[in-house]
């Protein structure tokens, strides 16, 4: 196949099926390089064509999650304690920089999809009691 960019649909699914018979290829071969240029080719066609919105950092913790077979338990080096891992996953609490790198270097979490702001909800306010002075007004 020859490696020029996929301008048409035909052009991007013969990459596609080619893509499908090298992908065994081993690297620092002939094959590999063609899978290698040929994915490059792909991924450009894509972003250019199917530019998807990326996903909320929580969203994707809980893809990661979800994939690796991860509990919650499995966050706490980068996130936190227990509670704080609760907030996080529970969209309570927005995710703090450290966090952030943590996530980004132990789960390979992309930095641009972490740092996206996202909805946190409402903290409730605690009721605090009256002073008795005041309630027996």
């Amino acid at each position: 196949m020859d490696m020029k960019p996929i301008r048409s649909e035909a052009e991007y699914q013969q990459a596609l099926a080619e893509i499908e018979r090298l992908f065994a290829a081993e690297a620092d071969t002939a094959d590999g390089d063609q899978l290698n240029m040929l994915t490059i080719l792909v991924e450009a066609y894509e972003k250019g064509r199917y530019d998807l919105p990326k996903p909320d950092p929580v969203e994707a913790i809980l893809y990661q999650m979800e994939s690796r077979g991860l509990s919650r338990k499995d966050l706490e080096p980068f996130i936190g304690t227990r509670a704080r891992v609760a907030e996080i996953i529970n969209r309570q609490r927005s995710l703090s920089l450290p966090m952030i790198q943590k996530l980004h270097t132990g789960l390979g979490i992309a930095a641009d999809v972490l740092i996206q702001p996202y909805k946190v909800a409402a903290a409730k306010a605690k009721k605090l009691p009256r002073p008795a002075a005041a309630a027996s007004r």
